[in-house]
C-alpha cells in the first residue's frame, strides 16, 4: 500500500468505515439463543442478517450468499 493510500484511509468517516466491506463481509461470533449455544450472523455494519446451530452451518449460509465469513471475538 503506498502512501496515499494511508492518507486515504486515515480520512475515512466513521459512517464510511461502518459501510466498509457491506454486502461482502458477514461476521459470525458465538451467541447464547434462549439458553443454546449459536452462531450470530452480522453484516460489516453490525446488522444482525441471521442465525445458526453451528459454526460449520453459518459459514455455509455465509458463502452461499457470496459473502466472506468473519470470526468476530
Amino acid at each position: 500500500m503506498n502512501i496515499k493510500s494511508n492518507t486515504a484511509l486515515r480520512d475515512i468517516t466513521p459512517r464510511d468505515w461502518a459501510q466498509f466491506g457491506a454486502g461482502e463481509v458477514a461476521y459470525v461470533r458465538p451467541v447464547m439463543v434462549n439458553g443454546t449455544p449459536a452462531i450470530a450472523i452480522h453484516a460489516a455494519d453490525g446488522t444482525p442478517i441471521g442465525a445458526a446451530p453451528d459454526i460449520g452451518l453459518a459459514i455455509a449460509a455465509i458463502v452461499e450468499h457470496e459473502m466472506e465469513p468473519l470470526l468476530l471475538h
